[in-house]
């Protein structure tokens, strides 16, 4: 894992966990280079992190990079929504900490027999991307979304995905904390 990353974990004034990207990696809301992000997420591969708030485990396993960026839900994201996807891949340790909230989804694809064949979890994160004018930052621009896990064949639970990545309406806490 790289060295050089600017990510802060918070607690928001709600009381929630949010994690803080700070340095914006991949730019441009109208063409993000998913070649670049999927070379950064191989970097992840072979890793493991654990939910501060059930101390599970969640491994990186090596379809993650080519899920997170050629999945049908990545290719429908758009603008802002797309943008916060590509630069949240910088902040997956910290996000798979705070994660939150678990649902439990059947398994329903026979595609997915072995990788989810006890079934799908999905988690509640939040994250934030600065907003910069003239080089100087005004607010930060807070995103929900839910990690998508499989839990394997081998027992092992497996990050498929960051999924359903949506802006939040703004509020007077995301200007500059």
């Amino acid at each position: 894992m790289r060295k050089d990353r600017n990510i802060n974990t918070i607690i928001d004034a709600d009381g929630n966990k949010l994690v803080l990207i700070n340095d914006i990696r991949f730019k441009g809301k109208r063409k993000i280079d998913w070649e670049s992000v999927k070379l950064y997420l191989k970097e992840y591969v072979g890793a493991y992190y654990e939910i501060a708030e059930s101390s599970e485990i969640i491994y990186i396993g090596s379809e993650f990079p080519e899920e997170f960026t050629e999945s049908e839900s990545r290719k429908a994201l758009m603008g802002a929504n797309a943008k916060a996807k590509a630069n949240a891949s910088t902040a997956i340790p910290e996000l798979i900490q705070i994660a939150t909230n678990p649902s439990y989804e059947k398994n329903r694809k026979s595609k997915h027999f072995k990788k989810a064949k006890n079934g799908w979890y999905k988690y509640d994160i939040r994250f934030a991307l600065p907003i910069y004018e003239n080089e100087i930052l005004v607010r930060y621009n807070v995103f929900n979304a839910r990690l998508l896990v499989n839990h394997a064949e081998n027992g092992k639970r497996y990050l498929y995905d960051i999924l359903a990545v949506k802006k939040e309406t703004s509020r007077p806490q995301q200007s500059v904390w």
